[in-house]
């Protein structure tokens, strides 16, 4: 089964709902990343949190989300677009963990306690969207929760989860956002606490085989929910040697020289998906203006 997300209403329109399948697009990042396990479970639950929150944009917008803690994995940064493409890294991949007193991984552990969550976005305007608020878990989920709630003032229950195998490869990533909109009814609002509180984790439900869709029948009631669209999630990095070449030009004449007085060429890696690009002297000569 390819990843997937799926949008939803539930309550005659009073909630707004997603849910998404990101197991293959988890593993492409770690295997990319070459992540250690809990580095694998924040890296995923954010990459899969932020393309959930892609999917609310249209068009050509874009966003960005930073978790920042002072844990030893830094920071861990994720783009996402309205069409489902993903990407992400964590600054340092190689940590891990023994599993938390609730025997899952320690991701509060890596990513910390005390630090940021900054999630941007470019919505084709002159200036960006920014939203910050301070980490209050470092379970990841959790503190999506908290920026939902303050910084655009919308209640939602956010779930993640990343089943990481012995080999760190990912067996199953998924997470939904179920977002109460103003007519939502406290009555409403109870039901769906509950239901978030009692279901299984999210990765286990993917691995069983279980669908976004099931997931939000879950949460949310068969009978009280309606779907409206589903797209498709896949790991993108939009990265090329013609967009560096850009960006060397930009540097201007006088670096591109020092390149090749000094380094006999040049060379760059790309943070997200680890490609690694090189230009030898006649490449850079030509990109002189």
């Amino acid at each position: 089964m390819s990843d997937y997300l799926v949008k939803a209403t539930a309550f005659q329109g009073n909630v707004r709902a997603y849910a998404i399948r990101s197991t293959e697009t988890v593993n492409e990042a770690v295997k990319r990343q070459d992540t250690w396990a809990t580095a694998s479970a924040a890296l995923g639950r954010t990459i899969t949190i932020n393309a959930i929150l892609g999917a609310m944009l249209k068009g050509e917008d874009k966003v960005t989300a930073k978790l920042e803690g002072n844990g030893p994995i830094g920071a861990v940064i994720a783009d996402a677009n309205a069409q489902g493409e993903v990407r992400g890294y964590v600054i340092n991949p190689h940590v891990d963990f023994d599993s938390n007193e609730h025997g899952k991984l320690d991701v509060r552990r890596a990513v910390g306690t005390d630090g940021t969550l900054s999630v941007v976005k470019d919505l084709g305007l002159k200036n960006h969207f920014t939203g910050q608020v301070p980490i209050v878990s470092g379970e990841v989920s959790e503190d999506f929760t908290y920026y939902l709630a303050n910084s655009e003032q919308i209640p939602s229950a956010v779930g993640a989860g990343v089943l990481v195998g012995q080999d760190f490869s990912v067996l199953a990533a998924g997470g939904f956002i179920i977002q109460m909109l103003p007519g939502a009814s406290e009555e409403t609002i109870e039901f769906i606490e509950s239901k978030v509180n009692k279901i299984r984790h999210i990765s286990y439900l993917i691995q069983e085989g279980q669908t976004p869709e099931d997931v939000l029948e879950q949460l949310l009631g068969q009978d009280n929910i309606k779907f409206h669209e589903s797209l498709p999630v896949s790991f993108s990095c939009p990265c090329s040697k013609e967009r560096l070449a850009t960006a060397i030009q930009g540097l201007g004449n006088d670096e591109i020289d020092s390149m090749i007085r000094e380094d006999h060429g040049a060379k760059a890696t790309c943070h997200f998906c680890n490609e690694q690009y090189s230009f030898d002297i006649t490449e850079l000569k030509a990109l002189k203006q």
